[in-house]
């Protein structure tokens, strides 16, 4: 029953957090520790009526988490494989890949530590294992709490879409970017619907390689496909998301102060986009549209590290002792 009440009190904590303001991520760690404790209540129930059973099952998921591990590796690595072929050498393309390779190097270096007994080696080993659990931890709770926020409906009747950029192939919209304005223009097309008449905010400067600001390409590309030239506004001078949002809420304040409005972005980045929308304080929600498979390991990769590293000195300094601690055993 215990287990049951703490994570009624972790529910909790999360609710109030979730309805306070959606876009904090630290909210997945309160649901995953209620989950992780709503698990174990189940087990301890279980195992009053069936200890066999339950310890079968307990079993089960320990057996688990090396093979997903391994499974993991193996997924990881091919993936990156498909990210080299379809979309170049790029460091970014390189994450799903570097990490697939990592554990398998990982687990390598340990079963050589330990079968030789390598003192220092071993003692490597167990640091960075301690760091590898915080931060495959964090990682766990961004994906649940991703999910979470992605799948949960957010409010309509809103003043303004923005569409966010992600980059142009000379003047041509690329797939990744015609997700996006075609959601948004989902959207638009349905606060139409409804009577509304919301506007549409093209957000994007001019990049290495680009023709044209990618959001005078975006407004084309909506154009095109049947949006009022008159119902989109441009901000036009934007280079990373802090600035699409900053610039953005700047046009929108102008046109209407007290404005609510809604993010499109890909599903991948939805909840780093929420995460600045927020730090902004841009009031509006992050909703996702569609990205090929074989993309979404690398991109959801190097979006975990931009949240990490938002953290960089609480993360950081945690890593560090954790580090440090995991050298002390087995160095003593």
């Amino acid at each position: 029953m215990l287990f049951f009440v703490i994570a009624a009190v972790l529910f909790g904590i999360f609710l109030i957090g979730f309805i306070r303001d959606r876009r904090r991520v630290r909210n997945g760690v309160y649901l995953f520790f209620c989950l992780m404790f709503v698990i174990a209540g189940l087990l301890f129930e279980l195992a009053m009526i069936n200890q066999v059973a339950a310890a079968l099952i307990l079993a089960g998921l320990v057996i688990l988490v090396p093979v997903t591990v391994l499974v993991l590796a193996g997924f990881l690595i091919a993936n990156g494989i498909t990210m080299l072929r379809r979309e170049g050498r790029r460091v970014a393309n390189l994450l799903s890949l570097a990490a697939g390779l990592g554990i398998i190097g990982l687990i390598v270096l340990s079963f050589l530590a330990n079968y030789f007994q390598v003192k220092p080696a071993m003692a490597f080993v167990n640091a960075v294992n301690s760091v590898l659990f915080y931060v495959s931890f964090l990682f766990v709770c961004f994906l649940l709490y991703s999910f979470v926020y992605g799948k949960f409906p957010h409010k309509t009747d809103v003043d303004f879409i923005v569409v966010l950029g992600s980059g142009l192939f000379g003047s041509k919209v690329p797939p990744l970017l015609a997700s996006r304005l075609d959601r948004g223009r989902a959207v638009f097309d349905a606060e139409r619907a409804r009577g509304r008449q919301p506007l549409l905010v093209t957000s994007g400067g001019q990049g290495p390689g680009e023709d044209l600001p990618e959001a005078r390409a975006m407004a084309d590309y909506l154009i095109e496909r049947g949006v009022p030239a008159e119902q989109i506004l441009v901000e036009d001078q934007s280079r990373t998301t802090d600035q699409n949002l900053r610039f953005s809420k700047a046009i929108m304040e102008q046109s209407k102060p007290d404005f609510r409005c809604l993010v499109v972005t890909n599903n991948f980045h939805v909840m780093r986009a929420a995460r600045i929308t927020r730090a902004e304080k841009v009031n509006g929600q992050v909703i996702g549209s569609p990205t090929a498979r074989y993309y979404w390991p690398s991109a959801t990769i190097r979006e975990f590290v931009a949240v990490f590293l938002s953290h960089k000195v609480i993360n950081g300094g945690i890593c560090v002792l954790l580090f440090l601690g995991g050298l002390t055993p087995a160095s003593s």
